[in-house]
């Protein structure tokens, strides 16, 4: 299976987000605001991918007939067949704020993806590990 595109998402959004954690307040606002909306922005395209190709995982790798077409349902199928690195209930929170960022961006809803975002990289980084079976650079 090709994993590039998950790959390149994923490191795409731990840089911007290794950015962000590394400035200090003296930059302008503006920069700011504009790193928070990349990463944002980021994370949706990580998680769209993701459980993208978890899907073609659980059909190709694991050989499941049924695989159903949505994040929650694949979430559950991926935790019982013992993929997902973390208690389903974060990848399930993780669903919850990508969704939630798609329909508004107001302060709250991205201060909720952006709380996230630490523990969703290294999350998604095991996983890529496991499905990849190989180590993230």
């Amino acid at each position: 299976m090709d994993y590039s595109k998950f790959k390149k998402a994923l490191q795409l959004l731990e840089e911007q987000n290794n950015r962000l954690n590394s400035i200090s307040n003296d930059y302008e606002e503006w920069v700011n605001i504009a790193l928070k909306e990349s990463i944002i922005q980021r994370f949706e395209t990580c998680w769209d991918c993701l459980w993208k190709i978890l899907k073609r995982y659980l059909e190709h790798e694991i050989g499941l007939a049924e695989v159903p077409n949505g994040p929650k349902p694949l979430l559950r199928l991926a935790d019982e067949n013992y993929l997902l690195p973390s208690p389903i209930s974060k990848w399930i929170e993780y669903n919850r704020v990508r969704i939630a960022t798609s329909h508004d961006y107001s302060g709250e809803k991205a201060a909720d993806a952006l709380e996230i975002i630490d523990e969703f990289v290294e999350d998604s980084i095991d996983l890529y590990k496991t499905l990849s079976k190989e180590d993230w650079e």
